[in-house]
């Protein structure tokens, strides 16, 4: 009898599973498993006798070569009602060993410098970075979102989370010195000379290295596109990759024919056609000779032991390529953004799209599906950037600037009855509810906002209670708004939204092999730790901003197992600037988790950088991934002078030119011994090699 054993277990790059089968002498005999999709791990076996067996998970390092075995099950065929059917034994989903305990390393590609930069990171520095992170003893190497944003040809583009492409690459990042040569002396010269230049500069200029680097693939084209276009290689991209290869294609012709990303502002084309042949291949050559490149890249670092984590943004340009191309997965109506919190105190409005998760739905997420498959290309793990909104979005209306008039969508809006039933009058709810909203000059002094699609039903306006219109309430309806805000916003919806989650994860989870990690921060409902305990999927924990809202600093020797452990991310200060920006929350910080008498140091020394990384290093979480600000916080002598040019991000501008340089060339980083033994000293004592 053929007996094929399954069990669904989610791996990283590294590892392997085995059927261990149990002989009468007490030999055990070992049988590969093999997967498809890196979650349902399967190995078949001929036999007409019971078997007792168990499985084990081996993880070949550079160094080490742990096996962690998984407890023991029986199967006999006497069991099989009808053995004429294929036998098929399914074991319990196994979670991840125990000990499984890395540290990485976080900073953007564009961010990188080497002696041979182009003014921008791009592949190649990537390829440099993860020999200085494998050099260290760190098995991990995260970065930002690497996909085409060029939609207006300015330093706006420099936003790498407002994607006009999902599965494009950003022309920005392409190796030129892996290229052939340009055939003219006078165009070698040339751009030699801008290289130099552009890469002198302290931060990037944005716009003269893409104009740069776009220059140069096009002379190359000329010169050698047609020959790529012809080779093997490309045509097996081609085919892997049309489908959203040929709308990009022509997406950028029309750009920059119309001179806008705006489609909506194209004389023609508005709308994507199947049947339109106007392109530009020139565009197909940009994209295969990126996706070779990072393909490389990550070949390379397995080599090296590195897991490679990419990010996946949680929304898109609403003027880019998918936009055009699909528009009935998205909702134009609507703006993506977040509800007020330390980063911004009105609000976030990130002006994406909102997703119209019915028609996701209706084809069972396969945009998403595709977009995850297309990451598994070039990465062994990821993180969700803002895995709520796979849970509800805050979303803002159109016309509307501010995110203190968003909503929860999709989410449990009340009825009239049920706001009376809370001790609110009619009265107030009509002089308190905000009109429907027609333009961008409406007040934010509103208790209730109507609902998106049903202005008959309503939801309480996050941060009401610091408006006016909730000071002039008597202290009985003060008191039934506070009930009925606590109820909405922390109880009512926690079943909805986790049945929405449900409805969307786990298949895109479990559609690659890739450990999934998410970024939960913020106003952050009970039903996502659910969600994210029953799919395995890490959460992020910084010290900073903890999940309770009773306490001020996260403990991290309480972090859960399957969490990323962090100190800073691109979103927020560095190690060294948060230290100096409120004395008075780093003296609490000092005496209550560092346990240290007398006044707080100021600024952070080495020393104390160095000590607060450790904590981390030493957490329990499974992953660790501090940023290369604040490794080099750890060096007196190596770190930037100024704290403050070390930020990445201002998330509460929504306008913030994203142009953050190492100050120092990798090259440099790696011969500098003392400052590598002693990150790697640290990672040995966190027993994270």
């Amino acid at each position: 009898m053929r007996i094929r054993f399954d069990i669904e277990y989610r791996t990283i790059f590294g590892e392997d599973l085995f059927l261990n089968v149990l002989e009468h002498d007490g030999k055990q005999t070992p049988y590969a498993m093999h997967t498809r999709d890196g979650v349902i791990w399967s190995c078949e076996l001929e036999t007409d006798k019971p078997v007792e067996y168990f499985y084990t998970m081996k993880w070949q390092g550079r160094e080490k070569r742990s096996e962690w075995v998984f407890c023991p099950h029986s199967f006999d065929p006497k069991e099989v009602a009808d053995p004429s059917l294929p036998v098929v034994q399914r074991d319990a989903w196994m979670d991840a060993p125990e000990d499984f305990r890395v540290a990485g390393t976080l900073v953007p590609v564009f961010s990188l410098r080497t002696r041979r930069s182009f003014g921008v990171g791009d592949f190649g520095d990537l390829r440099q970075m993860v020999d200085w992170v494998a050099t260290t003893g760190q098995r991990l190497l995260q970065i930002l979102p690497i996909n085409d944003t060029t939609s207006s040809h300015t330093w706006g583009d420099s936003y790498p989370y407002s994607c006009i492409s999902v599965f494009a690459l950003h022309p920005q990042y392409v190796e030129l010195g892996a290229l052939p040569q340009l055939k003219k002396e006078t165009d070698r010269k040339r751009f030699e000379t801008l290289r130099l230049e552009l890469n002198a500069l302290q931060q990037i200029d944005y716009e003269r290295v893409n104009n740069a680097k776009l220059e140069y693939l096009q002379l190359l084209f000329k010169q050698e596109g047609e020959k790529v276009l012809a080779s093997v290689a490309f045509k097996e991209f081609f085919e892997d990759s049309q489908q959203w290869l040929v709308p990009y294609a022509q997406y950028c012709h029309f750009r920059d024919t119309y001179g806008t990303g705006d489609f909506s502002q194209w004389p023609a084309h508005r709308r994507w056609n199947s049947s339109e042949t106007e392109t530009n291949p020139f565009w197909y050559y940009v994209q295969f000779i990126l996706a070779q490149q990072l393909s490389a890249v990550h070949a390379y670092a397995r080599t090296r032991g590195v897991i490679l984590k990419g990010d996946i943004p949680i929304g898109v340009a609403r003027h880019g390529c998918d936009v055009w191309q699909e528009p009935r997965y998205f909702n134009l109506n609507g703006q993506a953004g977040a509800p007020p919190d330390d980063f911004a105190e009105d609000g976030q409005n990130w002006g994406f799209p909102t997703y119209n998760w019915d028609e996701m739905l209706r084809d069972g997420c396969q945009w998403w599906e595709r977009r995850f498959r297309n990451m598994a290309k070039y990465f062994d793990a990821y993180r969700i950037d803002h895995v709520l909104g796979f849970f509800r979005i805050w979303e803002i209306p159109v016309p509307v600037k501010t995110g203190l008039l968003g909503q929860f969508s999709p989410a449990l809006a009340l009825s009239r009855d049920e706001i009376y039933h809370f001790g609110i009058s009619q009265e107030t709810l009509m002089n308190t509810v905000c009109p429907i909203i027609k333009n961008q000059d409406v007040s934010t002094n509103v208790l209730f906002l109507r609902d998106h699609k049903n202005p008959e039903v309503f939801h309480p306006r996050i941060s009401a209670q610091k408006t006016e219109a909730y000071k002039q309430l008597s202290e009985n309806e003060k008191h039934a708004f506070d009930a009925l805000y606590d109820h909405y916003f922390y109880h009512r919806n926690n079943q909805f939204w986790y049945e929405e989650a449900m409805q969307k994860l786990p298949k895109l989870v479990r559609a690659t092999r890739m450990l999934c990690c998410a970024e939960d921060l913020g106003m952050v409902p009970a039903c996502v730790q659910w969600v994210m305990d029953e799919l395995g999927i890490l959460s992020l924990e910084l010290e900073s901003m903890p999940k309770e809202a009773w306490v001020r600093f996260g403990r991290v020797e309480n972090n859960p197992r399957r969490s990323v452990a962090t100190i800073s991310s691109h979103d927020t200060p560095t190690l060294r600037m948060w230290w100096d920006e409120d004395y008075e929350r780093t003296q609490e910080y000092w005496s209550t988790i560092l346990h240290r008498e007398g006044t707080a140091p100021h600024p952070l020394s080495g020393q104390l950088a160095r000590e607060i990384i450790q904590r981390h290093l030493d957490c329990p979480s499974m992953v660790c991934v501090i940023a290369l600000q604040d490794w080099l916080a750890i060096d007196e002598h190596l770190r930037l002078k100024d704290a403050n040019a070390e930020r990445i991000n201002i998330p509460a501008n929504p306008h913030h030119y994203w142009r953050y340089r190492m100050h120092l060339n990798i090259e440099d980083l790696k011969n500098d011994k003392s400052f590598t033994e002693g990150i790697r000293e640290m990672i040995v004592k966190g027993n994270r090699v």
